[in-house]
């Protein structure tokens, strides 16, 4: 078998071809990235998948970044992330025997979702503001791949992961997702010898976390199976508030001060726990606690000092 990963040097991409480059299920791994390939440049990909033939594309290439990115660079992410899946899928339209990996994500769920959110709630409401241009895009790839699969029999299969975390991820003040944000303002207030850390928003909101290894080995668990489902989520169950997310990682940062809310700040969504029951019917419940989980990733950002790196994978 032989397997293309866009977006090979990000978060998620990087993770899967750790797993997949030891997997005795591929036979040739091709990592391509930005440097590599321009994916905004519809032509290069096609020519690209072209020259591969691959068996299998995983499509983990994305602009990615938490509340502040989303909502301030809106049109960024839309336009972006919209043109990166347009051109990887097209590039296999006229090869309907390449069985394409989606990686979507819970933003495409409404704000308004009942939780344990099921894959039922696709499309059934309104998304949540601050990042619903990134999650337009997403829609729009598992709707083209939808047709693609009704009209070619292309066999697509679009992954939701609930919120990622992990080494290689991408670590700064404003942009960063809520974990690697949390880690790295951190740090820079112990380096500062400051006595307060401020966390945005009420640290109510509920939200539920997976290991970027966990979704990586479920990837290559189902690689070469054949799933009548073209929507799955992928969630941990592992629900924790973002104050006592904060509390935990000031413990295993070893941080003396004061955690302060800031309310002005916006929340998001005031819970988001995926319905992650079609893994189990899978045959798939092997996840990573959330406190080793977040040893690892800090232990990963403390010997990579320069991990502030690129957005797009």
């Amino acid at each position: 078998m032989k397997v293309i990963v866009f977006g090979s040097n990000g978060l998620v991409g990087s993770s899967i071809s750790r797993v997949l480059e030891t997997s005795n299920k591929v036979d040739e791994l091709v990592k391509s990235n930005r440097l590599e390939l321009d994916l905004f440049k519809n032509d290069d990909v096609q020519q690209f998948v072209k020259d591969q033939k691959p068996n299998v594309i995983i499509n983990a290439a994305a602009k990615v970044g938490g509340i502040h990115a989303n909502n301030t660079k809106r049109t960024e992410f839309i336009l972006e992330n919209l043109k990166i899946n347009m051109n990887i899928l097209e590039s296999c339209l006229q090869m309907p025997d390449i069985k394409i990996i989606n990686l979507g994500s819970s933003c495409i769920y409404p704000l308004n979702a009942k939780n344990p959110i099921s894959e039922s709630e696709f499309m059934n409401g309104k998304l949540e503001p601050t990042n619903s241009p990134y999650a337009m895009a997403k829609l729009s790839a598992i709707e083209i791949g939808r047709s693609m699969s009704k009209q070619f029999g292309h066999q697509i299969l679009n992954l939701m992961p609930t919120n990622l975390y992990g080494p290689n991820d991408y670590f700064s003040d404003l942009d960063s997702h809520v974990i690697p944000a949390l880690i790295h303002r951190m740090q820079k207030t112990i380096e500062k010898g400051k006595k307060e850390f401020k966390v945005w928003g009420s640290g109510s909101p509920l939200r539920e976390f997976l290991y970027v290894d966990d979704l990586s080995n479920f990837i290559n668990f189902i690689i070469d199976k054949e799933i009548k489902d073209d929507l799955i989520n992928v969630g941990s169950g592992q629900e924790i508030s973002i104050k006592d997310l904060a509390m935990l990682i000031k413990e295993l940062m070893n941080f003396k001060g004061d955690i302060i809310f800031d309310s002005s700040k916006p929340d998001g969504n005031p819970r988001k726990l995926l319905d992650s029951s079609l893994l189990s019917k899978l045959g798939w419940n092997e996840f990573t606690d959330l406190k080793s989980g977040l040893e690892s990733t800090i232990h990963w950002y403390k010997s990579n000092p320069k991990s502030n790196r690129i957005k797009i994978n």
